[in-house]
């Protein structure tokens, strides 16, 4: 019963992922790691058209152990994160516009213009290029993981993980939000960042040490 939920929250966000934008045709793929049981998106299905009978379950190796499609062809991306960080149970991986301009850019997200950011993600660098569905970008963000709460994948798209889908899936929105709000400042007059001060307090108020 327990994976039947799951398999519905990961539908529902799917759907709010698509619905936002967050993904086209088929782009994107969501996990939640259940014990040693990995629960993913299946490969070559909308996000936005996903019903819980289409997940697939995976071993810690990536091996199918249930589900009539093929697991995500990134799922190998995934157990990277997994293995890197034990406190992480949900991965998701879009490709949000603004985001991922900063990523086909090279440009991390840097810069602590809000608290919501600051508090939230922190700075958001880029790992380097890897062609999708192969062991490079597993590679490519070895050692990311555990200091980080998203990453940019360079001329690819973005990811977040979690302690929850929930949790993963809003570091989602927030990197967008930030990428977003970056690109009409700079458009506009620049970025005013937060002063060494207000960071101090913000760290110690929300206790992000």
């Amino acid at each position: 019963m327990i994976f039947e939920n799951y398999k519905k929250e990961i539908c529902d966000f799917g759907r709010r992922m698509y619905e936002k934008g967050y993904t086209a045709a088929n782009d994107g793929n969501i996990s939640i790691k259940i014990g040693d049981k990995i629960l993913i998106t299946p490969t070559g299905v909308s996000k936005g058209f996903m019903s819980p009978d289409m997940m697939v379950i995976i071993d810690i190796n990536g091996n199918k152990i249930e589900g009539e499609n093929e697991p995500s062809s990134e799922f190998k991306m995934h157990l990277q994160v997994y293995k890197e960080d034990k406190t992480v149970k949900s991965v998701v991986h879009a490709h949000p516009p603004f985001a991922t301009a900063y990523a086909v850019a090279g440009k991390s997200l840097n810069k602590k213009i809000m608290p919501e950011t600051v508090i939230n993600l922190g700075s958001v660098p880029v790992a380097k290029y890897g062609t999708p569905s192969t062991n490079e970008i597993p590679k490519s963000i070895v050692g990311l993981i555990k200091n980080n709460n998203a990453l940019l994948l360079e001329n690819h798209g973005a990811l977040t993980w979690g302690g929850t889908l929930k949790d993963a899936y809003f570091k989602m929105e927030t990197l967008e939000f930030y990428a977003h709000i970056l690109t009409i400042t700079e458009n506009i007059t620049g970025n005013k960042e937060l002063s060494t001060k207000d960071i101090k307090k913000l760290i110690e108020t929300f206790n992000l040490n």
